[in-house]
C-alpha cells in the first residue's frame, strides 16, 4: 500500500507543491508514495500547476490506517480525519513542531526557513537527486509565495539561495516578475464566495485551550478588498459561531508591507495585548506585519496565556 504525502487543510501553494516534490524525491529514493492534498488548489496554486505542467494531487479527507508523510505542518488541528490510527513516517516543515506524535521513529526535516520547498531543495541536494524542471518551477513559485517575494520577515538567505538555484534549473531570469504574476492571480476576488475567500489560506490553532482561527488574504493593493470587506467580516463572524473563541482575518498589502486585521472575538482585548495597538471597531492596521507564522501566531499565543 502506497504511503501518502500530504500538506495541511486549506492547502496553499507551498503545501501542494511540497507534497508533489517530496513524493518525487521519496519515490526516487525507492519508497512507494503518492502525493495527495486536503483540498483543491487555490487560484494561485492552479496558476502555478498550469504554468509548469504539474497535476493537482488527488484530494483525501481521511487517513485512518494509512502510512503518511506530512509536509508544511505538524499540528493535529491542520490534519485530516483518521490521524489517530495513521502512521507518520516523516515530516518536512518550516513551522514550529506541533502536537503530532508517532509510535515509531521518523525522518524529520524541520528548518527555520520561509518555505517547506526550501527544505525540500536542500533534501534533493543532500540525497544527490536531480530536480525535474517542472517541479523546480513549482518549488520556485512556492518559495516566492511563502516569502512574499522576499518581503516576509520569515525569509532567510537559504530561501534566496534556493530561489536562485531553482530559477537556473527552470530558466527564469526575473523572479520578481514571476512573483508579481502570481500575486496578481492571488489578489483576484471577483466571482469568489466570501467563504472561499476566508478559507483561501486559513488555519485553526489551539491557544491555551481556545480554538482560534487565523486566515490571510495577500493582495497587491488593499483597495481590491474594499468592496468585499463587510462580507468578509460577516463571514468570519459566522465561522466564529461554529465553536471558536476568535477568528482573525489578515488582509495583507504586499506593496505597503502591512496588514489590516479583521476581528471577531469573545475577548477583543487580546488584540491589544498581542500587538500593543487598540483596534478601531472590528479591525486594526498592523504596519510591517506580513507573516502569520512569525508575527501573528506567536503574539497571540503569548496573549492567550
Amino acid at each position: 500500500m502506497s504511503a501518502l504525502v500530504l500538506g495541511h487543510m486549506n492547502p496553499d501553494t507551498d503545501s501542494i507543491i511540497a507534497a508533489i516534490a517530496a513524493a518525487d524525491l521519496y519515490g526516487k529514493r525507492g519508497l512507494d508514495v503518492t502525493p495527495v492534498a486536503q483540498g483543491a488548489p487555490s487560484p494561485e496554486t492552479a496558476f502555478v500547476l498550469q504554468k509548469f505542467g504539474l497535476t493537482a494531487p488527488q484530494v483525501v479527507s481521511d487517513v485512518a490506517g494509512k502510512e503518511v508523510y506530512l509536509v508544511d505542518y505538524s499540528d493535529l488541528a491542520q490534519a485530516p480525519k483518521g490521524m489517530d490510527s495513521a502512521t507518520v513516517l516523516g515530516i518536512v516543515d518550516h513551522h514550529k513542531l506541533g502536537d503530532v506524535t508517532t509510535s515509531t521513529p521518523l525522518e524529520a526535516w524541520i528548518w527555520p526557513v520561509g518555505c517547506s520547498n526550501t527544505v525540500l531543495k536542500n533534501m534533493y541536494d543532500f540525497y544527490g537527486v536531480e530536480i525535474p524542471k517542472s517541479i523546480a518551477g513549482g518549488m520556485l513559485c512556492a518559495i516566492l509565495s511563502d516569502t512574499v517575494i522576499f518581503k516576509s520577515p520569515t525569509c532567510t538567505p537559504a530561501d534566496k539561495k534556493a530561489v536562485e538555484e531553482l530559477a537556473k534549473i527552470v530558466g527564469v531570469d526575473d523572479v520578481v516578475k514571476l512573483g508579481m504574476e502570481m500575486f496578481k492571480v492571488k489578489s483576484a476576488v471577483d466571482g469568489t464566495s466570501m467563504h472561499d475567500l476566508v478559507f483561501r489560506d486559513y488555519k485553526d490553532f489551539d491557544m491555551n485551550g481556545n480554538k482560534v482561527g487565523i486566515g490571510q488574504l495577500e493582495v497587491v493593493d488593499l483597495s481590491i478588498l474594499e468592496p468585499v470587506k463587510a462580507g468578509l467580516q460577516a463571514e468570519i463572524a459566522k465561522v466564529k459561531g461554529e465553536g471558536r473563541h476568535s477568528v482573525f482575518l489578515l488582509l495583507t498589502d504586499i506593496m505597503k508591507e502591512g496588514s489590516e486585521m479583521l476581528i471577531v472575538s469573545d475577548n477583543p482585548a487580546v488584540v491589544e495585548k498581542a500587538f500593543g495597538v487598540k483596534p478601531a471597531g472590528d479591525s486594526v492596521w498592523l504596519p510591517g506585519v506580513m507573516s502569520r507564522k512569525k508575527q501573528v501566531v506567536p503574539n497571540f499565543e503569548k496573549a492567550f496565556k
